[in-house]
């Protein structure tokens, strides 16, 4: 501990309670909306399927996980009524993994939960300091010398 008596590293353990609390209450609030079978891992791949589909390899590159592994988890979504594998438009042979209705739902309500979150955290900081928080997060986003090629995925 320093001087001041924090670590040299509080500030990055802070982010990461920050971001599981906020995870933590998303599915808490998601479960009494039904959606009490996804995973936080599970919005990762929402998140990349949200943008036109995507096939079982691309979902194994975006989530760092082998190709039989990413099939396990659609597999499980699909079963759940949250994707549907279709055709793809250019490959025959290939699956496009897309969003039923139902995971747009859990999409939605996601979005929903997690504004009631950043309102609460605007209730406690201020309007003035949340967007002081949000510019200087980004700054620091777009600063780090992955920020190019960064892909919002879990961190296994």
């Amino acid at each position: 501990m320093s001087e001041e008596g924090a670590w040299g590293y509080e500030l990055t353990i802070l982010f990461a309670t920050a971001f599981r609390l906020a995870v933590d209450e998303l599915h808490k609030e998601l479960a009494l909306l039904g959606f009490d079978d996804v995973r936080p891992s599970h919005g990762y791949v929402f998140q990349m399927l949200s943008h036109s589909g995507a096939t079982g390899k691309e979902v194994a590159e975006h989530l760092g996980i082998t190709k039989q592994a990413a099939s396990l988890t659609v597999d499980y979504l699909e079963e759940h009524g949250y994707v549907l594998r279709q055709p793809h438009p250019t490959d025959q042979r290939g699956k496009l993994i897309v969003l039923t209705e139902r995971g747009w739902d859990c999409i939605r309500a996601t979005e929903t939960i997690f504004t009631s979150i950043e309102n609460r955290w605007q209730e406690v900081l201020g309007k003035d300091q949340i967007e002081t928080l949000r510019g200087e997060l980004r700054k620091l986003v777009y600063a780090s010398t992955n920020s190019h090629s960064f892909k919002f995925r879990p961190v296994w």
